[in-house]
């Protein structure tokens, strides 16, 4: 593609913005009373689970009284393992002074806001992020027409813009402060619309760019710009009298250029020590963490990961120049660890590297002595794409479309499971092979823990059944618990936590954090009671222990199938300080727990036996 003043001057956008009338025409009473009953429903159920509100039985149902004794809830529901709750979204009624009332989940924050425990200063900015999660699910009722069945065959990229839940466990997951209603339009991925990112030239004396093995400054703008790109961002530079080998070049998310860089960092600019360089002429599609995006031009390019100065599920979403300076050489760790492990090379678990990343830290901001969200607001990582990684009948999906339904109720997994062929049992266990399996290998042999949810992973599929995950986001999101040697670059990654919580990245992140959204979709969909698939969990456990008798030491130390565990709140999380609710340099203290949950798989036996598990052969 040529570059021309069009392609690097005009709108990232391709377009002018859309914040007339049309652009609320979702917000219909229908649409809204949907998300509402949705919202309301979801947040009984997760903050049940947390143990912060408790469901009083009922009849046949259930009840639960605001502290007030106003305002009633009634719902229909079943009570599965981990405390979940499966709530009968039609059942669900809400009474307010013995009068039938509209389902609204910012009332039902203020009702219950003494026991929910939110700092009264925090309760507007947590109201506010409930507002717009109710927003974008109106606008995805409103425009999300794809069934569950069509995204069985559908490309990467539409089965991530066709995502409509967001986090299963938290409830405000979609608050985005600081976006319009033009930006929502734009940049949010269920938008679907693709972007172009801006290009900063950062002062190399006030910047770093670290690479990982292998590349170095000229490979990665060669790989990542063509060579007319690169030759009009250095005549940019010379035009302004300005020498090019003075400076790094950075991608930039657009609204974090309007709105951020192009005010905040009005005096770096000024002197030169950032320049504007225009807009890239490559497409990118924003991916489901918002900050992420998809070269849909050149899709063996790399993932680019932007900061985005925006208030998002307890987080401004900014990204630390200090953090970026390691991420290549942990990634380059954990890739040796992975790719030399012959259990994970079997099962074809592989992570995605952040081989380089960038950070200007000339800014005022960083000759403060504290740490602020505005030291986070010029950076950026380059991560490899999945698309070099796929076979001949091969198709990516993100592992979180295995909690999708879409607008008749249908899910996603259930399709797979139809087109697999498989029986469900057989499909699950498949699928614990592929995820479960090399989490639990990488803890026991490794100490390695990841954050395995499921925006993390994407999943490798042949005929709808997993075949590999592919692991990303590890330079933010990976620890290694315990004394083992690190390298010096990769040491900031080591986690000295109490014997207690060692589990945990298993049993609350992976047991709590995802599976339980899975067996609960499995069971009420009768293609699998929670009994079964709680039993071919155990068993996925079990045979990895079977495979690897060295490991027995291991295997007690963690003690995965312990009776019960920490219950770790990621709502009470949020809660407590919706601005920043994990002091990242300190997360296993930040942690807020409520007792413990007992362990689904304690004393249960594998695959629904009566007998002692076996491994299968």
């Amino acid at each position: 593609m040529s570059v021309t003043t069009e392609t690097c001057y005009s709108s990232p956008t391709g377009g002018t913005g859309t914040s007339g009338r049309g652009a609320t025409a979702h917000l219909t009473p229908a649409n809204l009373a949907q998300a509402q009953r949705a919202l309301v429903a979801k947040a009984i159920a997760e903050f049940a689970h947390e143990r912060i509100l408790v469901p009083v039985p009922e009849g046949e149902g259930y009840l639960v009284d605001s502290p007030d004794r106003r305002v009633r809830y009634r719902f229909l529901a079943r009570e599965l393992a981990l405390e979940h709750w499966l709530i009968d979204r039609s059942s669900l009624s809400r009474e307010r002074d013995g009068e039938l009332a509209d389902l609204d989940a910012q009332e039902l924050v203020v009702e219950f806001a003494d026991v929910l425990g939110i700092p009264p200063a925090l309760l507007p900015t947590y109201l506010e992020e409930v507002g717009s999660t109710l927003a974008s699910a109106a606008w995805k009722t409103e425009h999300h027409g794809t069934s569950s069945e069509a995204l069985v065959d559908a490309d990467y990229q539409d089965v991530e813009a066709a995502m409509t839940e967001g986090h299963p466990a938290f409830v405000a997951n979609n608050g985005r402060i600081g976006f319009g209603i033009d930006d929502y339009t734009q940049w949010a991925p269920e938008a679907g619309r693709s972007l172009r990112l801006v290009w900063l030239a950062c002062r190399r004396t006030s910047s770093e760019l670290s690479c990982g093995e292998g590349i170095e400054e000229t490979s990665l703008y060669e790989g990542e710009l063509d060579a007319t790109v690169r030759e009009y961002f250095t005549d940019r530079l010379r035009e302004r009298g300005l020498d090019p080998a003075d400076y790094l070049w950075l991608p930039l998310h657009p609204w974090q250029w309007t709105n951020k860089v192009a005010i905040t960092f009005a005096p770096d600019l000024g002197r030169d020590d950032l320049v504007y360089l225009g807009a890239g002429p490559d497409a990118y599609r924003p991916q489901q963490s918002i900050r992420t995006f998809f070269n849909v031009s050149r899709s063996d390019r790399y993932y680019v990961k932007t900061a985005l100065s925006i208030q998002n599920m307890g987080f401004m979403r900014g990204l630390s120049p200090a953090y970026m300076r390691g991420t290549p050489a942990i990634n380059d760790w954990v890739w040796e660890v992975v790719t030399t492990d012959q259990t994970l090379r079997r099962c074809g678990f592989s992570v995605l590297r952040e081989r380089a990343a960038i950070g200007y830290t000339g800014d005022v901001f960083h000759r403060l002595e504290h740490t602020s969200p505005y030291q986070k607001m010029l950076a950026a990582l380059w991560r490899e794409s999945p698309v070099t990684r796929l076979e001949p009948g091969e198709q990516l999906a993100t592992m979180a479309a295995l909690l999708h339904r879409d607008g008749s109720g249908c899910s996603y997994v259930r399709c797979l499971v139809r087109r697999s062929g498989m029986a469900a049992a057989e499909w699950l266990e498949a699928f614990l092979r592929s995820y479960l399996r090399p989490l639990v290998h990488c803890l026991l042999r490794h100490d390695l823990a990841f954050m395995p949810h499921g925006e993390n992973l994407i999943m490798v599929l042949r005929d709808g059944v997993p075949v590999r995950m592919l692991m990303k986001d590890i330079g933010e999101e990976v620890a290694v618990l315990g004394d083992r040697p690190l390298p010096a670059s990769a040491e900031r990654i080591r986690h000295q936590i109490p014997e207690d919580q060692l589990p945990l990245p298993i049993l609350t992140d992976v047991f709590d954090g995802f599976l339980r959204h899975l067996a609960a979709i499995l069971d009420e969909e009768g293609l699998l009671p929670e009994q079964g698939f709680w039993s071919a969990v155990r068993a996925c456990i079990e045979e990895h222990a079977l495979d690897h008798p060295e490991l027995s030491d291991a295997a007690r130390r963690y003690d995965l199938l312990r009776p019960e565990f920490r219950h770790h709140c990621l709502n009470r999380l949020q809660l407590r300080n919706t601005l920043e609710m994990v002091d990242l340099a300190d997360a296993a203290e930040s942690m807020v727990h409520a007792g413990t949950l007992t362990n689904p798989v304690a004393n249960l036996p594998a695959n629904g036996a009566t007998g002692p598990a076996t491994a299968n052969s």
